[in-house]
C-alpha cells in the first residue's frame, strides 16, 4: 500500500541519527529509491556538510521540494519515552527526533514523486530535489552554497516547496509564504568603574544606556502590511556588573534582535539604531549579525496549486502565514520566484518525545503528490 511506502521510508530515514551535521546516510537512501525512475543524483559536500540535488528532466517549468535530513540533539535520553533514533508507534502516533522537523516531509515527498512519475512518466517540466544536513546548524555550508553552485551553473527554479512543518491545529491549515527576517546586534555601552559610594568619580554603563533601550522599546519601526506583522525589537541579554555590590560596571553588554518586515531592510534599521544611540551621546561598540532577510511569495499558481490540494485532501482552506523563525526559504528565494513552505503540524518540534500522527502521512503524500499534478499536468 502506499500508506505503507511512505510509513516505511519515515521509519528508514528517523532510525539514522543524524544529527547536525551529520546525514548519516539519509540522502544516499533517497538518491537510491529515486534513481531509478530517472533521477539524477549528485552530492555537493561543502566542509563537513553533505548536501543532495537529485533532479528529473531539464524542461521547466521545473518543481523543486527543499528540506533538511538533520536534526537537533535528543536532549536528556531518560525523558524520552523510547529510544529518539528507534521509531516507535504508540496508539497511532510515531515517535522519534525529526518524526515532525522534517523527514516524514521528505519521505512524503519521495513517495509522492514516485507515485506521480509512474502514472504520468510524460509529464512536462522537471522535477528535483534539495536536501542538505546543515539546515538544524549554522547554515553556512548548506542549502546556501547549493543554491550558489546551481545559480553559477544557470538552473532555474520556478517552483520550489520546502517541507517545514507549517501546519498549527490540522494537517492543511497554515503554509508560510515568506518569513520575517532576522537582525542581531551586540551593544557594548561602555562606563568607568569605581566605587558606589562615589558615583562622580564613576560612569555608571547601565544608567547612561537606560533611557536609549526604552526608547527602543517603544518605536513603531513600521506597520507591516498585508502579508508581514509589524518589525519587532526584543533584548535577549543585559550582562553588567561584577559580581560586587559595591562597584559600579565599567561596561555593559546587551544583546538584542530584529525580527523584521519587508517594510524596513538590514540599512534602514541599523541607521535607526545608530542614530538614537548617537542622540544619546554613548560611547558605545556596536557589532550586527544578519541571520536571514525576509522574503514573500504573493499569491500566485505555487500558493494556488498547494491550497488547491489541500482543499482536495483535507477539505481545508489553508491560511497564508508569514509567522515564525527563519528557515532555509530564504536562501532559495533568491534563486526561485515562487517558495512556499509547507508540511505536518509542528506542536512537538525540537522537544522531546517528538512525534508524527501516522494518519497524517498518507494525506501528506497525496497533498504533495497532487501538488505537483497540479502544476506540471497539462
Amino acid at each position: 500500500m502506499a500508506s505503507s511506502a511512505v510509513l516505511q521510508l519515515t521509519k528508514d530515514l528517523l532510525s539514522r541519527p543524524s544529527v547536525t551535521p551529520d546525514d548519516a546516510g539519509c540522502q544516499a537512501l533517497l538518491a537510491e529509491r529515486l534513481e531509478p525512475l530517472g533521477f539524477t543524483a549528485e552530492t555537493l559536500v561543502f566542509e563537513e556538510v553533505t548536501n543532495l540535488w537529485i533532479r528529473k528532466g531539464s524542461a521547466r517549468p521545473c518543481v523543486v521540494f527543499a528540506g533538511h535530513t538533520d536534526v537537533v540533539p535528543t536532549g536528556p535520553l531518560q525523558k524520552w519515552a523510547s529510544d529518539p533514533f528507534t521509531p516507535t508507534e504508540r496508539d497511532g502516533i510515531l515517535y522519534a527526533r525529526g518524526a515532525a522537523d522534517m523527514k516524514s516531509s521528505i519521505a512524503a515527498f519521495a513517495v509522492a514523486a514516485e507515485e506521480f512519475v509512474q502514472a504520468h512518466p510524460d509529464h512536462s517540466g522537471s522535477i528535483a530535489m534539495l536536501i542538505t544536513s546543515d539546515e538544524e546548524g549554522p547554515s553556512i555550508n548548506g542549502t546556501v552554497k547549493v543554491c550558489e553552485a546551481l545559480k553559477a551553473r544557470n538552473e532555474v527554479f520556478d517552483y520550489c516547496l520546502v517541507g517545514e512543518p507549517t501546519s498549527v491545529s490540522a494537517l492543511g491549515d497554515t503554509v508560510k509564504n515568506g518569513r520575517r527576517g532576522s537582525l542581531s546586534g551586540r551593544l557594548i555601552i561602555k562606563g568607568k568603574q569605581g566605587h558606589v559610594a562615589y558615583p562622580h568619580l564613576a560612569r555608571n554603563p547601565v544608567h547612561l544606556v537606560a533611557p536609549a533601550l526604552a526608547e527602543l522599546t517603544r518605536i513603531e519601526w513600521d506597520q507591516g502590511n498585508d502579508y508581514f506583522p509589524p518589525t519587532t525589537f526584543q533584548i535577549s541579554n543585559f550582562h553588567s556588573g561584577t559580581g560586587a555590590t559595591n562597584v559600579v560596571p565599567g561596561e555593559a553588554v546587551i544583546d538584542f534582535n530584529f525580527r523584521f518586515s519587508t517594510e524596513n531592510t538590514p540599512d534602514t534599521l541599523k541607521t535607526r539604531v545608530h542614530a538614537l544611540l548617537d542622540s544619546h551621546d554613548l560611547d558605545y561598540e556596536l557589532a550586527w549579525t544578519l541571520s536571514g532577510e525576509p522574503f514573500l511569495t504573493p499569491r500566485g499558481e505555487l500558493s494556488q496549486a498547494l491550497s488547491k490540494a489541500i482543499r482536495a485532501e483535507t477539505g481545508i482552506d489553508t491560511e497564508l502565514s508569514t509567522t515564525g523563525g527563519t528557515s532555509d526559504g530564504r536562501f532559495i528565494a533568491k534563486i526561485c520566484r515562487q517558495v512556499i513552505e509547507f508540511g505536518p503540524i509542528n506542536a512537538s518540534i525540537h522537544q522531546v518525545n517528538e512525534h508524527i500522527r501516522v494518519d497524517s502521512l498518507e494525506p501528506l503524500k497525496n497533498i504533495y503528490r497532487r501538488t505537483l499534478e497540479n502544476l506540471l499536468l497539462t
